[in-house]
């Protein structure tokens, strides 16, 4: 039995539904979905995890720890971390990293870059006035899809194989912010207006919905990446056999969302 943590958002939704379509005994678990868990409460995930041969450790935001306690709860299952790129090139701590490292657990760690999926947040913008206001126009980083992370995170938990290996995923290509509005707007069948922000604009809107210290991280990303953040990484055609989903075929596969 596998069990997936994060259930119901943007890889835990097709990470379950891959595990399912494969024959797998899975069980999903969300803070609000039919089987309730948080892992800020490791007492709480002692149901779910007992029998598990396989857990994915997707962290909720705002997440502190300890990881150690809800480590404690798996017992004998290997473990597959959402982690993130940015544990890789300096810019996140590697604390929830070296947990499971050291856990004693046969162990699975992916770091993602910046997910196609960010694109919801023009959203609202998109409907209504088919604009999409962004800074850093056109500095580009390879998107990774949520289906793909779904995919490889798949592939760890069925497979023993991947044990003790560290995959960043990333997309097939660069894409900048311009690149997304054509390709949401040829999705959509009619053109979208790429809008350009300041930084301080982007800040202002940004730290409306996430600390300060986070919004100028993820400028920082967005507007000078390293050259790691930039590298478009082969680990998902390694798993998977077959190149990474581009960013155009995530916005025609979600485009009722821009309508």
């Amino acid at each position: 039995m596998i069990v997936v943590t994060g259930a119901t958002g943007n890889v835990g939704r097709p990470l379950v539904e891959a595990l399912a379509a494969a024959g797998e005994e899975v069980t999903a678990v969300s803070r609000r979905g039919p089987y309730r868990g948080d892992l800020s409460d490791a007492a709480s995930l002692r149901p779910a995890f007992s029998g598990a041969s396989a857990v994915f450790l997707l962290l909720p935001p705002g997440f502190r720890g300890p990881l150690e306690p809800v480590l404690d709860q798996i017992a004998g299952a290997r473990v597959v971390l959402l982690s993130s790129q940015g544990v890789g090139t300096g810019r996140h701590p590697s604390v929830f990293e070296d947990a499971v490292r050291k856990s004693g657990r046969e162990w699975t760690i992916l770091r993602p870059g910046g997910f196609a999926s960010n694109a919801l947040q023009w959203a609202e913008s998109v409907r209504s006035s088919r604009t999409l206001s962004a800074p850093f126009g056109d500095v580009g980083l390879p998107l990774v899809d949520p289906s793909d992370i779904a995919a490889v995170a798949a592939a760890a938990l069925v497979n023993a194989s991947h044990a003790g290996r560290t995959y960043e995923l990333t997309g097939p290509a660069l894409v900048t912010p311009r690149d997304q509005a054509a390709a949401i707007g040829e999705a959509l069948g009619e053109p979208v207006r790429f809008l350009s922000q300041t930084r301080s604009e982007a800040f202002s809107v940004m730290s409306g919905f996430m600390p300060a210290e986070v919004a100028e991280a993820t400028l920082d990303i967005l507007g000078t990446p390293f050259p790691a953040e930039q590298r478009v990484s082969p680990d998902v055609s390694r798993v998977l056999g077959r190149p990474p989903r581009p960013f155009s075929e995530w916005a025609a596969r979600t485009a009722v969302a821009f309508k």
